[in-house]
């Protein structure tokens, strides 16, 4: 029998908090796996490629699936790791509801609060759940305390825990009796003024009534239920199930809508090649041999649906609404495609930015046919995360853009195991970029005869600066027609690709150029002198106009203990920092700046030792400024 309703729910947490054991005992218990995995002998579910296997680690999100009942739950583990934040991104815009997963020994940690942070940002429905209660040094009580303080003050404890800290803990559902009922009704209160009238002046409300509430206010986002329990032991698992199927909202899509919906993931066949995309359908239905249109930052394109299976359901005609269906045939599907018309209003957004360092990868072992390989290798891993960019630098090189170190890490060990490629990485640099600093021209004059400048053709350029996030853009004062189409477009494609490098040795990007003389020779004449010859006039163009270097800032927010005020901002001004506002929170400081994203590590690095560990530190990206001059942030080179 097909499930009536269907859920999609992401599995969030910091690194260690037991996630993916979590998800093992889901599954466990619904009679899904007949078996628990293990993260430590690499057993589970969800870590299904060779890195996560090895190091413990969640690196790409992973769906599986239950039922519970008529309803599918389609669970997303996704990665704790802040270097594959990415892969979080991706997952919060497929959901309709997430656990956000503690362990009650370690606590609330930095991570956690900035999981937390984003998930009401995006109002997300949430559950919490405390896992190892029956480890040494498990809390129950003051654990609470942290999460009202740290995290929200808008939960709601729903079992109770006996010897905590033990292997006979237990987590019970707390019954709805007089003291719960009465601290419940005050907490859904605060959102409710009928219910605050009932608390106040009576009649009390029922159990039936705040458990009304209660769901609504949860899928509202308003308030979060805490879950306490053991994944390895089985504990408390019972009651987070039944939370997630009665206060996890499903959504209520239009099935007769054109079909719409996001790829979050997709997977390469290493034998074959061939991909397999994970789409989340919203609305409408696709169906094999379809043909789909996907939407890009760039475009977009076409492809027949030559296969089609759907997560956890039986087989059927079609992905419906609400469904994740695994999709094949379509060669050019990338992660973060978007099925439907571009724009869409209820379409998911980007929350974090893009990588911000770069780093050179050359094989251990020279040779043209092994460079080949890396560079196709990494290529591939670019697409199954486009947020990590790969591109061949002159001279061959090959550079990857990047989060973090433990990202390269995995990167690396991806290249061996997979690729059977040795790579060497050198070290990172953050990313700048070149901006025009003033209106530059030049041209190369065709001449009959030798031509001066080497080539049957004439271009000029000018360059000039463009508004702040317009990027690059290329227009004609030539007279249409003037040159042949091969040749215009031989133009217009060179000058896109030779701005990625300007003379800097950074991407220009916010720049104008304008085509303001062309010409040709009818017999002589090829494309390739026009992209040659624009090559040229292009470099003397923007070193007439000159170009100022940027660096990428962010703005922070900085969570810490009174004590440390001074030894704080001390340390956070020596590195560069302005703190441009700073104001007393609950239990300590709060302060909000900005800062050059190249000392964002240095500051992560410095602030657990600054504040016993109480730091809670979380930034955005920030509009760049000019850096210091180019000596010292040269792009990384295979040759320096």
């Amino acid at each position: 029998m097909r499930p009536t309703r269907t859920l999609n729910i992401g599995i969030l947490a910091h690194v260690d908090a037991g996630k993916t054991s979590l998800t093992e005992r889901l599954l466990f218990d619904t009679g899904t796996i007949d078996r628990l995995g293990s993260v430590d002998a690499g057993s589970t579910q969800t870590d299904t490629n060779a890195i996560e296997r090895q190091r413990g680690i969640t690196v790409h999100s992973a769906v599986a699936s239950f039922r519970v009942g008529d309803t599918q739950v389609n669970l997303i583990d996704t990665p704790g790791h802040s270097d594959f934040i990415a892969e979080v991104e991706r997952a919060l815009g497929v959901l309709d509801g997430a656990v956000l997963v503690l362990s009650a020994v370690e606590g609330v940690q930095a991570q956690t609060r900035i999981l937390m942070r984003t998930l009401r940002e995006s109002r997300l429905p949430t559950l919490i759940f405390v896992n190892k209660i029956d480890r040494a040094g498990a809390r129950t009580e003051a654990l609470l305390a942290d999460i009202r303080r740290r995290l929200t003050p808008h939960i709601v404890a729903m079992t109770a825990v006996r010897n905590a800290g033990t292997k006979a803990a237990t987590a019970s559902p707390k019954p709805y009796d007089t003291e719960f009922t009465t601290a419940v009704g005050e907490l859904l209160a605060d959102h409710d003024d009928e219910l605050l009238a009932r608390v106040v002046d009576g009649p009390p409300p029922t159990p039936a009534e705040l458990g009304k509430a209660l769901a609504d206010q949860t899928a509202r986002a308003l308030v979060h239920p805490v879950h306490f329990g053991s994944a390895i032991g089985g504990q408390g698992i019972e009651a987070l199930i039944n939370a997630m199927v009665t206060l996890i909202p499903a959504p209520q899509p239009n099935p007769t809508a054109p079909p719409r919906g996001t790829v979050f993931a997709v997977e390469r066949d290493a034998a074959t090649g061939h991909k397999t995309a994970y789409l989340r359908l919203f609305e409408g239905e696709v169906k094999v041999r379809q043909t789909l249109t996907f939407t890009t930052p760039t475009g977009t394109h076409t492809g027949r649906l030559t296969s089609l299976s759907i997560v956890g359901a039986d087989p059927g005609p079609a992905l419906t609404p609400g469904n994740i269906g695994k999709l094949r045939g379509l060669p050019d599907i990338r992660v973060g495609d978007h099925l439907g018309h571009p724009g869409h209003p209820n379409e998911p957004g980007p929350r974090f930015a893009a990588p911000t360092l770069q780093s050179v990868v050359r094989p251990r072992d020279p040779g043209t046919a092994t460079a080949a390989r890396l560079d196709a290798a990494l290529k591939d891993l670019a697409e199954q995360d486009p947020l990590i960019r790969a591109r061949t630098e002159p001279g061959g090189a090959t550079s990857v853009f990047l989060y973090g170190e433990v990202q390269k890490e995995v990167i690396a060990a991806t290249l061996a195991d997979t690729y059977g490629i040795e790579a060497v990485f050198e070290p990172s640099r953050t990313v700048h970029t070149e901006r025009p600093t003033t209106t530059g021209e030049f041209a190369g004059e065709m001449h009959r005869g030798p031509a001066p400048t080497g080539h049957w053709a004439t271009v000029g350029l000018r360059v000039e600066p463009a508004p702040y996030g317009s990027g690059n853009t290329f227009r004609y004062e030539t007279e249409l027609g003037a040159l042949p189409r091969a040749f215009h477009q031989a133009v217009e494609e060179t000058v896109h690709d030779a701005l990625r490098t300007g003379p800097l040795g950074w991407a220009v990007t916010d720049c104008a150029v304008t085509l303001v003389r062309s010409g040709f020779d009818s017999v002589m004449s090829t494309a390739g002198d026009f992209r040659a010859l624009t090559r040229i006039v292009l470099e003397g163009a923007l070193h007439d106009a000159g170009t100022t270097l940027y660096e990428p800032y962010r703005t922070f927010e900085l969570e810490i203990p009174p004590a440390s005020l001074a030894t704080v901002t001390g340390r956070l001004t020596s590195l560069g920092a302005l703190i441009e506002e700073s104001a007393a929170a609950a239990g300590g400081w709060l302060l909000r700046g900005t800062v050059a994203a190249r000392r964002v590590a240095a500051i992560e690095r410095r602030l657990p030792g600054l504040t016993h560990g109480e730091a809670v530190w979380w930034s955005r990206p920030a509009k760049d400024r000019p850096a210091p001059r180019p000596t010292d942030h040269r792009p990384p080179r295979a040759d320096r």
